[in-house]
């Protein structure tokens, strides 16, 4: 079963991005903490929300969270409307093969198509041959011309240093980001 996310969640995502970046060979970089999670889906102004995948528990239990999808809306210059980015879509190693991960997607699909988005986009790393081979089978395509960038730590900081007096100041950007709301 696919749902929304709840609040009640946020100690299993946080548990299955940990789970996710040790898989992608990263842990040291999944810094994110429960109370941060809490305040970026459920806090006063949510700028990403997530779908929780989860099976019937046995007689009596509840039912239990095996997979989650992380999205936020983007925009398309091109093509004037919204889109979903898709940040993190994992599925617990028990649970693969047990159709969670197509069922997220078809979700997350839906969304798109009830909310009149252009797109649905993903990152996956190029070594990670399950991932390539299950988003080819559900018609992904491979966006090969693009190469993603990154800015982060010292590079993102000295860029930010070279901001002229006349850059948006946190509260006209926030006061921006609740106008277009």
């Amino acid at each position: 079963m696919i749902r929304s996310a709840k609040p009640s969640d946020v100690p299993a995502i946080h548990t299955m991005i940990r789970e996710l970046a040790a898989y992608e060979r990263a842990p040291q970089e999944a810094k994110a903490t429960e109370e941060q999670l809490r305040e970026a889906l459920f806090g006063a102004h949510p700028a990403v929300f997530a779908l929780i995948a989860e099976e019937a528990g046995g007689a009596g239990e509840p039912a239990v969270p095996v997979g989650f999808a992380l999205w936020f809306r983007n925009f398309s210059t091109w093509t004037g409307t919204h889109g979903v980015y898709l940040e993190d879509l994992y599925v617990t190693p028990r649970a693969r093969g047990g159709g969670h991960g197509k069922a997220l997607l078809a979700e997350l699909a839906r969304i798109c198509v009830e909310r009149g988005y252009a797109r649905f986009e993903w990152s996956v790393l190029d070594w990670n041959e399950p991932a390539i081979g299950f988003y080819a089978a559900v018609g992904a395509e491979p966006m090969d011309e693009w190469t993603v960038r990154r800015l982060s730590g010292e590079p993102l900081r000295a860029l930010a240093a070279q901001a002229g007096s006349t850059a948006l100041t946190s509260d006209s950007l926030n006061e921006a980001t609740s106008l277009s709301n």
